[in-house]
C-alpha cells in the first residue's frame, strides 16, 4: 500500500513559502517610501496578509515524515499557485489593478516569467509596483533554475532529469553533491550576471531603477518592462545589444555558466545543446534579417540585423521584450518567430518553451524511424554528441512533446470558444503555454491581454503555470492515480 499524502508536511512547507513571499514584499514597500508614492499602508497590508497566512500554516501544521514523490509534486504545483495568489495582493490592495482576476494574471505572468500583461498604461503605474512586477520575474526565474537543476530530477521529471547520465552538464550532482549547495552556487551565478547587466545598462544611459528592473526581467527571460513600448522606448543600439546578449545568456544552461566561471572555458562548446541553441539563434537571425531587408521592411542590412537579432533572441529565449512590431515583417520572418515560440531556451535555463534539447531528440527519433523502414532489424541508437540516449528517456520526451502540443490545441480551442479570432487564439495560447509574453493578432508585440474575458485569463494563467513547470508536474496532479492510496 502506498503511503498517504503527507498533507501536514506539505502545508508546513507551503507556509514557509508564503511567508517568504510576504517578506519579499518589503522591497516594493521600501520603493514606495523612497519615491513618496503614498502606498505604504496598502502595501504593508498586502505583506501582512501573506506573512500572517504563512505563520498560521507553520503554526497549525507540523513537519512530519520526509516528503514522498507524490508530496513533492503537490508542493511544487500548489507552491507556484500560492506564489501567484499572494503576489497579486500588492496590485489589488494598492488599487492599481482593481480586478483580482487581472491581478492574478499579472502575478502569475510575473512568477512564471511569461511577461504577458493586462496593463494598458504601464508608465502610469507606481514605481513600487513596476519594481514588484520585475522582481516577481527575477524570483520566479531563479526558482525555475533551482527546480530544474536540483528539485525536479528528484521527482523523476524536468529538463535535467531527461539527460541525467547522457549529456555533459545538467544534473544536480554534477554541480555539487547536495541540493542546498547547488542552489547556493546557482544563486551566485544568477546574481552575478544580473549585476553585470545592471552596470552595462547604466553605462548605456538607463537610470538605476530602469536598469535594475530590466536586468531582473532579462535574466528571468520574463519581459516585463517599465515602459509601454518595451525596449523600443529607448531607441538605443547599445541597449539593444546588451539586452540581446544577456537574453541569450539567460536562455543558456546555468550549469555551463558555473563551469565557465570555474575556468572550464570549453564548457559551452562541449555541450551539444548549447551548440544547437546557438545555431538556431544565429540561423533564424540571419534568415529574418535577409528576409526583412530584401522585403523592404528596413532600409539597411545593419538596421535589419539589429532588430532581427533582438526579436529572434527575445522570442527564442521566451523573454518577450520587443523593439519592433514583427507582425509588420515579411511572412517568412513571422513564421520563424512563431516557430521560435515553441522551441524555447536550453534545459537548465530560465527560458520557457519545449526546450532545444527535447526538440533535437524528437527530430532525431523521427529520422531514426525513417531509417528503420529500410532496415527493420537494425538497432539504431539515438545519440546526442557521442552519448546514447536511453529508450525510456526518448519515450518520456515524445510523451512531453505530445502533451505540450495537445495542450496548445486545447487552449486554442477554448480561446476561440470565448470569441477570439483564430490568429489571436493561437498566439495567446502559444505565448502563455511557452511563457513568452507577446503573441500574435490582438495579443501581438504592441498589444496586451486586457480584453481577454475573465475565464480566458484564468485559463491562460494556469497555462503559464503548466508550461513553466514542465507540463508533467501539473498534469500528474490531475490523474486519478495520484490521489489513490493503493
Amino acid at each position: 500500500m502506498r503511503r498517504a499524502l503527507n498533507i501536514q508536511t506539505v502545508f508546513y512547507i507551503l507556509g514557509y513559502l508564503v511567508l517568504l513571499i510576504g517578506l519579499m514584499q518589503l522591497l516594493p514597500l521600501g520603493i514606495s517610501l523612497v519615491y513618496g508614492e503614498g502606498l505604504s499602508a496598502e502595501l504593508a497590508a498586502a505583506m501582512l496578509c501573506a506573512v500572517v497566512s504563512g505563520l498560521l500554516a507553520i503554526r497549525f501544521f507540523h513537519n512530519g515524515n520526509d516528503l514522498s514523490l507524490r508530496d513533492g509534486f503537490l508542493v511544487v504545483g500548489l507552491g507556484w499557485f500560492l506564489m501567484a495568489l499572494f503576489g497579486a495582493l500588492p496590485y489589488v490592495f494598492s488599487g492599481s489593478i482593481s480586478s483580482f482576476s487581472n491581478a492574478f494574471f499579472e502575478s502569475m505572468s510575473g512568477f512564471t516569467t511569461t511577461g504577458a500583461s493586462i496593463l494598458t498604461e504601464i508608465e502610469a503605474m507606481p514605481r513600487a509596483l513596476l519594481f514588484w512586477r520585475a522582481f516577481t520575474h527575477w524570483i520566479g526565474g531563479m526558482g525555475i533554475i533551482v527546480l530544474s537543476l536540483a528539485i525536479l530530477p528528484l521527482l523523476g521529471i524536468g529538463g535535467m532529469q531527461l539527460f541525467k547520465a547522457e549529456v555533459p552538464g545538467p544534473t544536480a550532482d554534477k554541480l555539487t553533491p547536495r541540493i542546498k549547495d547547488t542552489a547556493r552556487v546557482l544563486w551566485l551565478v544568477y546574481v552575478g550576471i544580473t549585476m553585470a547587466e545592471v552596470v552595462l545598462l547604466l553605462l548605456g544611459g538607463m537610470d538605476l531603477f530602469d536598469a535594475v528592473c530590466h536586468a531582473f526581467a532579462t535574466m528571468a527571460t520574463g519581459g516585463f518592462s517599465t515602459r509601454g513600448a518595451s525596449i523600443q522606448a529607448y531607441d538605443s543600439a547599445y541597449i539593444d545589444t546588451v539586452i540581446t546578449l544577456f537574453m541569450f545568456l539567460a536562455g543558456t544552461n546555468f550549469a555551463l555558466h558555473y563551469k565557465f566561471l570555474l575556468g572550464r572555458f570549453n564548457a559551452f562548446w562541449r555541450d551539444f545543446e548549447f551548440k544547437a541553441f546557438l545555431g538556431i539563434a544565429l540561423g533564424t537571425t540571419l534568415v529574418i534579417t535577409l528576409s526583412n531587408r530584401l522585403g523592404g521592411v528596413f532600409d539597411s542590412f545593419l538596421e535589419s540585423l539589429r532588430y532581427g537579432a533582438f526579436q529572434a533572441v527575445s522570442i527564442g529565449t521566451t523573454t518577450g521584450f520587443v523593439t519592433a512590431d514583427y507582425e509588420l515583417w515579411t511572412p517568412l520572418a513571422q513564421i520563424l518567430i512563431f516557430m521560435l515560440m515553441f522551441i524555447g531556451g536550453s534545459a537548465g535555463s530560465t527560458g520557457g518553451g519545449m526546450k532545444v534539447v527535447r526538440l533535437i531528440v524528437v527530430v532525431k527519433q523521427g529520422l531514426i524511424e525513417l531509417r528503420r523502414l529500410l532496415h527493420p532489424q537494425a538497432m539504431i541508437p539515438l545519440k546526442l554528441g557521442r552519448r546514447v540516449v536511453p529508450r525510456q528517456v526518448v519515450r518520456s520526451i515524445i510523451g512531453f512533446f505530445l502533451c505540450y502540443i495537445g495542450l496548445f490545441v486545447l487552449v486554442s480551442l477554448f480561446m476561440t470558444m470565448l470569441g477570439l479570432d483564430l490568429v489571436t487564439a493561437i498566439g495567446a495560447s502559444a505565448s502563455c503555454l511557452g511563457n513568452i509574453g507577446p503573441g500574435l493578432g490582438l495579443v501581438g508585440p504592441t498589444e496586451n491581454f486586457a480584453f481577454i474575458p475573465v475565464i480566458g485569463k484564468w485559463i491562460l494563467a494556469l497555462s503559464m503555470m503548466v508550461g513553466r513547470l514542465e507540463v508533467y508536474t501539473i498534469l500528474v496532479l490531475l490523474t486519478r492515480d495520484f490521489w489513490r492510496r493503493n
